[in-house]
């Protein structure tokens, strides 16, 4: 008889008709008891070209574990990831977002293909946690998400860093205030081991949006990578996917918009990566979700900043676990209402029974008290004007402007904007702008943290802003408004700026504009013509013809212009 709980996998490997699939099966090391067992997929983005994911293949053997001690069959696989802070600053950044849509196809096609019963996701870098979760919610299958953790701090000669410092010490190095040595020196001690990146940076800033979202087990995530309790947290999820299975509780009961509500708040009141807006839509452009960028406005306007976190504050992820996790977050907010308190987790409880049951470390400052914010909005906001008529993307957190006029220096692809940064040519009070970097024009849309942290390096953070089509890392902090739509390749306004034009940042108005007739700027979007893709074949070449604008969260869309939601 057929197990109840092998909903999907029954047709694969039940009755006369399968054995050449079961012999197969047994040519890895499967038995006739495990084949007559629910079969739950365990998705790894191990990779070594980073210690972000560095921890998975070992987590995943746990996490197995706890499969098969609640009664069902593990069967592991892996797929891509790409290291922005490795890759950051050169063409193969470009390949970064379009990694997560390489990582959610990957994990639906083997999803699908082997018709898994249930799913654990295991993700560390910064695009594989959205991605793992658009899958989930493409194919909605019974299953989860778990983060591997965040790396430790550094030590630099008596101070914590983080890989943050190393970006901002090579700006430091280009003007003289860092030797060889001492960069030489930093670089070797800014990452010590497994994990992500420890700021709320975007790695951090999403798994804490998916201990909101309910996707994550509660707790679970912030454990930190090389913590001795991360293996049994995984053990944990294993059984806990079990649960799923035999319940048929899927991604689309759990991620609700009052969910999606609930991460865009812990986002905001943690200073999170602006990243996090552009996945978020992505994650509800695969369920249906109406989920847009003034939601996330309306959501900021109202959230104060409730921790002091890097890249603007004071401390990173392990001391957010050391405090007593990101639970604390969601019990401030919750004595103003600001998230759901009914939302569901995976673990079964409510998110107002986590934040009720929430354990405080004695006199810690990481997270503070509502009635005392770190500051009394969101870390993000969202502008339009007639430089991003569909809006762009702010951030709010580790600096105090909300206004910055002045002249534009318009590069043309980050590697231009870097050579004048690096030449010193950038002055007090410039609007810098990096323009065809968008998801098209990139393609990829490309981070801009090598520029931006060499700026902070060279004393210009609080004296110059940055604008572009493209997107910021985490770890960025200065006046800085990203992923501004439409972006130039697909003749947004930002194509015609010119150097000189004054523009006007804002944030209090939610604007961004240039100081431009209405008659000029028609005037000179007409004379526009578009470049030349800088790829015509593979899969830049791909994504580029089918991404959508970053206002849309960047999915890659069929032709005829829906979304590849199912």
């Amino acid at each position: 008889m057929t197990h109840p709980d092998k909903r999907h996998s029954a047709a694969l490997t039940d009755g006369p008709g399968r054995a050449a699939a079961r012999a197969m099966l047994k040519g890895v090391g499967f038995t006739d008891d495990d084949l007559a067992r629910p079969i739950i997929g365990v998705a790894t983005t191990w990779i070594e070209t980073m210690p972000c994911n560095w921890n998975q293949r070992e987590l995943a053997q746990h996490v197995k574990r706890g499969i098969r001690s609640a009664g069902g069959t593990p069967m592991e696989f892996n797929t891509v990831a790409v290291s922005d802070g490795v890759s950051m600053g050169t063409e193969g950044m470009r390949a970064s977002l379009i990694s997560r849509e390489v990582i959610a196809d990957s994990i639906e096609l083997v999803a699908r293909g082997h018709l898994f019963d249930g799913l654990v996701c295991l993700v560390g870098c910064d695009k594989t946690i959205p991605a793992a979760v658009m899958a989930l919610a493409r194919i909605d299958l019974p299953g989860l998400a778990l983060y591997n953790g965040s790396i430790a701090p550094g030590r630099f000669r008596g101070r914590d860093v983080t890989i943050q410092d190393v970006f901002e010490g090579i700006g430091a190095h280009a003007v003289g205030k860092m030797s060889d040595e001492e960069l030489h020196e930093l670089e070797g001690a800014a990452c010590p081991g497994a994990g992500a990146c420890g700021g709320q940076f975007t790695a951090n800033t999403m798994s804490t949006a998916l201990d909101f979202l309910g996707i994550s087990p509660a707790g679970l995530n912030g454990i930190p990578a090389v913590h001795p309790s991360k293996s049994e947290a995984a053990e944990e999820a294993g059984r806990l996917a079990m649960e799923l299975v035999h319940r048929d509780l899927r991604p689309s009961r759990i991620i609700t918009r009052e969910a999606l509500e609930n991460a865009a708040a812990s986002i905001v009141a943690t200073g999170g990566s602006t990243n996090g807006v552009l996945h978020l839509i992505a994650i509800a452009r695969e369920l249906g979700v109406p989920f847009e960028l003034d939601d996330f406005d309306r959501i900021a306007e109202r959230t104060p900043i409730l921790t002091s976190l890097k890249p603007g504050g004071r401390y990173v992820a392990t001391d957010v676990y050391e405090a007593g996790g990101v639970a604390l977050v969601a019990r401030e907010l919750l004595k103003r209402e600001l998230v759901h308190a009914s939302a569901p987790n995976v673990d079964g409880r409510s998110l107002g029974e986590i934040a009720a049951a929430a354990a405080e470390t004695p006199g810690q400052d990481v997270v503070v008290s509502i009635e005392t914010p770190i500051k009394p909005i969101g870390g993000l906001a969202v502008l339009r004007g007639n430089l991003a008529p569909e809006g762009c993307v702010v951030k709010l957190a580790g600096h105090e402007r909300l206004l910055h006029r002045g002249p534009a220096r318009v590069f043309d692809s980050e590697e231009e904007c870097f050579a004048a940064v690096t030449r010193q040519e950038i002055r007090e009070g410039d609007v810098v702008v990096i323009r065809y970097e968008g998801p098209a024009g990139g393609p990829g849309m490309r981070e801009m943290l090598h520029v931006t942290a060499a700026l902070v390096g060279e004393g210009l953070g609080d004296k110059i802003a940055l604008i572009t089509d493209g997107r910021f890392s985490g770890a960025t902090h200065g006046l800085m408004a990203g992923h501004i739509s439409p972006e130039a390749a697909r003749g947004g306004p930002i194509a015609a700026l010119e150097t000189g034009d004054v523009v006007v940042i804002d944030v209090e108005g939610r604007t961004l504009t240039v100081e431009l007739s209405e008659e000029e700027l028609a005037a000179r979007l007409a004379a526009w013509k578009p470049p030349a893709p800088r790829y015509t074949s593979g899969v830049f070449a791909k994504y580029a013809a089918l991404v959508s604008s970053a206002s849309e969260g960047a999915v890659t869309r069929v032709p005829d212009g829906s979304y590849t939601q199912t």
